[in-house]
This record gives structure tokens, sequence and C-alpha cells, in this order.
């Protein structure tokens, strides 16, 4: 039906250095293992980038935006609209992601990979990959063709291999698109196994009856795909379920990993992203920081199935990629303890005997 796996060549990073990585954060002026996560944040970038002494250069977010058919039979709590106007916040700055971005020191750009809304020609900020405006509802057809995903997926490619020309080495990944929980619950049940009611949360802030309703609408789509024979294929679910935004971070996520770039995995539909993408290339995983663990029930499973250990737990669901840019000074602090404390040796410190 595809032949993704062949554009891409992913290889999981050379352990030849891993010893030395050891040796060089053991050997740092603290005790063994004092720095937790930050250590194995600090060893996985020196295997990504192959050296002792990584950098971070030009840190991107990149938040990709689509409409969903089925937005509109009332899994979210929000009117579709909200896609295109958060656009407009993200090009006018005043989004969460832009304040932290800014905070944080990290370049964005916004993706429209299918918003059902006209921007205008040559907007500053906004890459114009629109495969259509919006997917179809899921409830009645599959949400892409696999040509349209397949599409998506080169066109994300595209976009992070631009970054990579410009110096960029590490990229942040962010999303806008009402109904977008609903898609990643589908796809997390499908790639995890994890029961569907386990895998739906309220989304934007649905009440009780809202979750309800969600609940039984994917449950819905979740049997009309089965009906036709739908398996678990990374792929198919994909194209099945997934938005155009989701869509097109994958193929943003493979060509990331492909150029030796660090991944910073941000919530539950970002989480989504990375888990169809690792399906279709396991070694992606070895490029992931994952940034937050949301408070979307269905995260739990995403982390569990990547066996992914996230840096922050805030209590996070606002998405567009907040939980990335947040933990990027953690990401610039690991990288700064492996090249600039000093070891027992160069600062004279007795060892433990």
């Amino acid at each position: 039906m595809h032949s993704l796996d062949a554009n891409f060549t992913i290889v999981a990073p050379a352990q030849e250095i891993a010893a030395a990585l050891d040796q060089r954060i053991d050997r740092k002026t603290k005790p063994l293992g004092a720095l937790g996560q930050l250590e194995t944040v600090a060893r996985k970038i020196g295997l990504i980038q192959q050296t002792l002494t990584p950098q971070l250069a030009n840190p991107q977010m990149l938040i990709f935006a689509g409409d969903h058919g089925a937005a509109r039979a009332g899994v979210s709590a929000y009117p579709q609209d909200v896609t295109w106007q958060m656009v407009e916040n993200f090009l006018a700055g005043g989004a969460g992601i832009n304040v932290f971005a800014r905070a944080n020191g990290l370049g964005l750009s916004v993706i429209d990979a299918g918003v059902a809304h006209d921007f205008g020609a040559d907007r500053a900020g906004l890459i114009d990959l629109k495969i259509a405006p919006g997917t179809a509802n899921y409830l009645e057809e599959p949400a892409m063709t696999a040509a349209q995903c397949a599409q998506a997926i080169e066109q994300g490619a595209r976009a992070v291999l631009g970054l990579a020309a410009a110096g960029c080495n590490v990229v942040g990944f962010g999303e806008m698109g009402i109904g977008n929980t609903a898609a990643a619950s589908l796809i997390t049940h499908c790639l995890t196994g994890m029961p569907l009611a386990e895998c739906v949360g309220r989304g934007t802030g649905l009440d009780d009856a809202g979750l309800a309703r969600k609940q039984a609408l994917l449950a819905q789509a979740l049997q009309r795909y089965r009906a036709t024979g739908g398996d678990n294929d990374a792929f198919r679910v994909l194209a099945e379920f997934g938005g155009f935004e989701i869509a097109t971070m994958v193929g943003a996520m493979l060509a990331a990993a492909e150029a030796r770039m660090v991944l910073l995995i941000d919530g539950f539909i970002v989480g989504a992203a990375a888990l169809v993408a690792v399906h279709l290339a396991p070694a992606l995983l070895d490029y992931c920081i994952f940034c937050h663990r949301s408070a979307e029930p269905g995260h739990a499973a995403q982390l569990q199935a990547m066996n992914a250990e996230p840096l922050l737990d805030l209590g996070l669901r606002l998405g567009e990629g907040t939980g990335a840019a947040l933990a990027f000074p953690l990401v610039r602090a690991a990288v700064a303890f492996l090249n600039e404390m000093a070891s027992f040796e160069s600062a004279g410190v007795s060892d433990k005997a």
C-alpha cells in the first residue's frame, strides 16, 4: 500500500562513543548519577551527535495545524473556527507557545497542513503545506486517502530538511487542530492496544456528557473501520483517523531523525505522531526527548509503549508544543553540564574512596 519506509534511512546512533560519554558524565564533580534524568539526556544527545561536546544549534519549534472532519460531529468542546483563529494568534505572537518559545530562545514557524481557512499569500512565519481544507469525517469514511497521507508525510519531511539546511539541529513539535485529541485517542488505541475508553480524555475541556458523547462517537468510528477489515498497520491507522497536521508531523519527525537532529516531543497529540513514526522506523526513538507528561489519559499508554520517561509533569494539557518549549531549558542545561562542569581531576576535588 505504501513504500514510505524506503524513503527514510533512520539508523540508531553508533554506540562506540557510549563508554567515553559515560566516563565523562561519571567523572564530573558530583556523586554518580546525581543529576538523574539530565545525565540520560546529555548521554542521548552526545550519542545523537557522536561527540563528547554536543551543541544545540538554532533550535526551532514547528507548530502543525489542521482541521478534522469529525470535529463538526461534536468530538470537541470548541467550534472548528478556533483552529484558524489560533493560527492567527500564533502568527501575531500572542499564544502560550509564542510566550514560552520567546522566553527560551526558540524560533517558531507554523505549518498549515490542512486548516479550513485561507490565510492569504506569503504570511511571515507561516509555511503553506495545505493538502485540503480539513480531513474527511472518519465517522463515515477514512480521514484521508493513502495518497494524501503519503503526501503529508513527504511535505513534513521537506519542511524539516529546510531547517537542517539552515543549521538547526534541535526541533520541537507542537500542533493545533480542533478535534485532534479524538484523532490521537483512536491512533493510540490502535497502536498500543490500550482499551479505547482509557485513551479518551476531555481534550479542550469537555464536561461529563461531552466526554460520554466523544467516547461513543469514537467507538462508532472504530467499529466502522474494523468492519472494513481495518488492521493496526501504522500508516493505515494514520490515514484512517489522523489529521493532516498529525501526518505532516510524522514526516517531519522521520526526516529530523534521519538528519540526526534532537526531537523534542510534546504531549498527547505529538505523542500520537511519534507513535506512528516509531512504528514506521523504530530507531527514531533514539532521537527523541519526551518533554512532559500530559494530563490526557491516553498519554500514559503512549509513554509506556515507547518506554519513555518525560522530563516534566506539570499537569499541562494545552498542546501547541508548550511542554517541549518549557522543557528546552533542561535540555540546554544537560548539554551545558556535559561541556562545562569540572571533573574531579580538573577541579582537584577528592573522589570518594
